[in-house]
């Protein structure tokens, strides 16, 4: 017995189920196949979860596009369906002089991108709006936000499935052979049952690889594969020093140890960036807090000795190598390769969970 469904999508993280909830929206019968048994223990529940407002990216770039995109359609989405955010904004940081000009970098980056927003104010201005921030100069984003990302994820999947879409758990794709439907889908350790499908969206996130790897003709050159654990820490459950977000300003490959407050005004610190060695995944947090309570002391000098306790770890699926200036996403749909239905999204990292539903609408405009 072989079954069909219209379109399966491979991965139930917030990229995902966005992209399920859009195409069963658009009308698709929707299978979504989900490898563990949610979408919540990897990337998607496993970072800032900040709400971005689209201003470090290339102005053009899929990133930018899509962020600023997705930030306006997260904040409506969010407000009408009563998912927990906050509007809270965000200080880019100077703490030397020569910052102050990538400062004014930015500013017109984000402009170009439609962020119209931001303004630059002193340091002396910063201060006053954060009495224990210290710095030469800062911009100022109203827009960037904090959202409960795993309340956002359950939001989207409901929606997907009140439009018809369906969520399969424990259910890893071992092989997709191209037959006449489209493809033929080896799921999990299948008894002889078989799955058939017109479209194939590979959205498995740090899964993409295998995905694609699983497939007899992926129609692509497969990028390289960088894992980038991210761990964080806190202060042990005291509040945030800061109303706001305080980043510095980054450099190519990083936009550097930052405080982060959530919902309930906890604050965290970082992230790290340490390369893996090919597709591991390891989620202890071992990092030295040394390096990172250096850091944060250039903007808050009133961080006490030996506060930093471990928080949580993430891991970004990457196609960036070390020390390389971060690539825009990669998402090739037919015009790329050829094939009707199938769609391929590596290196889904920030700001994709600001820019999932913007991702979806895209997505579904390639299936099209």
């Amino acid at each position: 017995m072989t079954d069909h469904v219209q379109t399966v999508v491979v991965g139930a993280g917030v990229i995902g189920t966005a992209i399920a909830r859009a195409l069963a929206q658009a009308g698709h019968e929707v299978l979504v196949l989900e490898a563990e048994d949610s979408g919540h223990h990897h990337t998607s529940a496993r970072n800032s979860q900040v709400i971005h407002a689209g201003i470090y990216y290339a102005p053009g770039s899929l990133k930018a596009r899509l962020c600023v995109e997705g930030r306006r359609m997260m904040y409506d989405f969010c407000a009408t369906r009563h998912v927990d955010h906050l509007n809270c904004g965000k200080l880019i940081v100077a703490t030397t002089e020569g910052q102050l000009a990538e400062l004014q970098v930015l500013h017109d980056r984000g402009h170009a991108n439609g962020v119209d927003d931001l303004h630059l104010i002193s340091g002396e201005a910063a201060t006053d709006l954060e009495p224990e921030l210290r710095c030469l100069g800062a911009l100022v984003s109203p827009s960037t936000g904090v959202v409960d990302a795993p309340g956002f994820m359950r939001a989207l999947q409901g929606e997907a499935e009140a439009a018809g879409a369906s969520f399969a758990t424990h259910a890893p794709l071992r092989r997709a052979t191209s037959d006449p439907k489209g493809w033929r889908l080896e799921i999990g350790d299948t008894d002889g049952t078989g799955l058939t499908c017109n479209n194939l969206v590979n959205a498995a996130g740090l899964g993409s690889w295998d995905v694609a790897a699983a497939m007899d003709d992926p129609g692509i050159a497969i990028p390289t594969r960088n894992h980038v654990k991210a761990c964080y820490f806190s202060l042990g459950g005291a509040a945030s020093p800061f109303e706001r977000l305080i980043y510095p300003a980054p450099d190519a490959a990083s936009l550097g140890v930052h405080s982060l407050r959530d919902i309930g005004g906890q604050v965290r610190f970082g992230p790290s960036v340490h390369f893996l060695d090919g597709a591991a995944i390891d989620y202890r947090n071992d990092v030295d807090p040394a390096p990172f309570a250096t850091a944060i002391r250039r903007f808050w000098p009133g961080l006490p000795e030996d506060a930093l306790v471990p928080d949580t770890c993430g891991i970004r699926p990457r196609i960036t190598p070390p020390g390389a200036p971060l690539a825009d996403f990669m998402i090739r749909g037919p015009a790329d390769h050829g094939r009707t239905g199938l769609v391929h999204l590596f290196g889904m990292e920030s700001p994709g969970l600001t820019s999932s539903m913007a991702i979806g609408a895209h997505v579904a405009r390639l299936m099209a």
